[in-house]
């Protein structure tokens, strides 16, 4: 039979009316309340015919306040950490754990998690106005690398590890300085200075135990401060001029130090034949001596008149007027050997030995000697 049949009672939705039974679904609303009684009955509310005793009925929103928070509370413990990164895990603020890339979770208010880029390096500028060992000031740009190399040591053992690296940073920079003269600074020295800046700083972090590793120390140009930015100018152009003058005499030294060798070893080499060759004339006149000798020994006049002869001759060539006596005569024969030395070319010199030859011969064929006569 249909439900809206005359003299039934029933309801489309299985329904009942009071004082009767039914055996169809039970009723939502029914359902509802009974629901609402047992989270009054959780959160303090009380039942009275779907009523709260006091008034407003809140466990409802109670109910729906505790849903958020723990969803809340689920969602703040979810986090992730990349590859290049790791995370350190404190519970009840000691330390727990190290996680690694992926999606984590934990607890809030019972740990806390700090997570730490370990594979980027890092870098930060630096400059300041340092004095040096020879008691200048310089101003000195630097840039410091690093990287975590330790994790938990970064997060646990320093409060503030980056800090703590800056004023590492300043002590070992003014160490360096105040050791090294000015010169070294503003030149040639800045590779080095950053070495030992390095070398230091590292040092420092270790026995910090910062968890930091230096990678490298960049010292860029050092710069005088600008209030005496001139003075310093015109000294290093001086100190350029000092080096292109060492240069310049550097290249002369060069030049002139072979050439004075080479000079003094041709005097030398001439000592040498001067010596041999007045060796050699003194052993052949020692010779000529010997043989004249014995020469005089087997003919004593005529070597006697050849002696004279040559000692005349050495003594007289040199004049140029010459008189000549001829023996039984009344005349005198006057030579201009002045005017005739002049047109006529002039013969070679004869050496000793071939002028002792010659007047030798000349004695031995002529009988009479020439007597030759200088007019004074």
């Amino acid at each position: 039979m249909a439900w809206n049949e005359p003299g039934k009672d029933k309801d489309p939705w299985g329904g009942r009316d009071s004082g009767k039974n039914n055996d169809g679904p039970p009723d939502l609303d029914e359902a509802f309340k009974k629901l609402q009684d047992k989270l009054n009955g959780i959160f303090g509310g009380g039942s009275g015919g779907g009523k709260s005793s006091g008034g407003a009925n809140f466990g409802p929103l109670f109910a729906i306040g505790a849903i958020i928070a723990a969803v809340f509370y689920v969602g703040a413990g979810v986090y992730q950490v990349d590859a290049k990164e790791r995370a350190v895990v404190l519970k009840f603020g000691a330390f727990s754990e190290i996680k690694t890339e992926g999606l984590n979770w934990n607890a809030p208010l019972i740990t806390e998690v700090y997570i730490v880029n370990v594979t980027g390096e890092r870098q930060y500028p630096s400059r300041g106005l340092m004095l040096t060992e020879d008691e200048s000031i310089v101003e000195l740009p630097i840039t410091v690398q690093f990287n975590v190399s330790d994790v938990r040591a970064y997060v646990l053992n320093v409060k503030d590890p980056e800090v703590s690296l800056r004023h590492a940073t300043d002590s070992a920079v003014r160490h360096v300085i105040g050791s090294t003269e000015l010169n070294q600074v503003l030149s040639e020295g800045r590779q080095a200075i950053a070495a030992e800046v390095k070398q230091r700083l590292q040092t420092y972090m270790d026995s910090y135990g910062a968890g930091i590793q230096v990678i490298n120390v960049n010292i860029q140009e050092a710069r005088p401060p600008e209030e005496v930015r001139s003075a310093f100018d015109d000294v290093i152009k001086a100190k350029e001029d000092e080096a292109r003058l060492k240069n310049q005499a550097q290249a002369y030294a060069n030049g002139i130090i072979p050439e004075a060798r080479g000079r003094s070893q041709r005097m030398i080499e001439e000592a040498e034949a001067y010596k041999a060759e007045v060796i050699a004339r003194a052993e052949g006149e020692t010779d000529r001596f010997e043989n004249l000798l014995t020469e005089y020994k087997r003919a004593p006049e005529v070597t006697r008149q050849r002696l004279y002869l040559e000692t005349m001759e050495s003594v007289m060539k040199n004049s140029s007027k010459v008189m000549v006596d001829v023996e039984g005569g009344n005349n005198m024969l006057y030579l201009p050997l002045d005017r005739m030395g002049s047109r006529s070319p002039v013969a070679e010199p004869q050496t000793q030995t071939d002028s002792f030859n010659s007047r030798a011969t000349q004695t031995l064929e002529s009988p009479k000697p020439l007597v030759r006569r200088e007019v004074r």
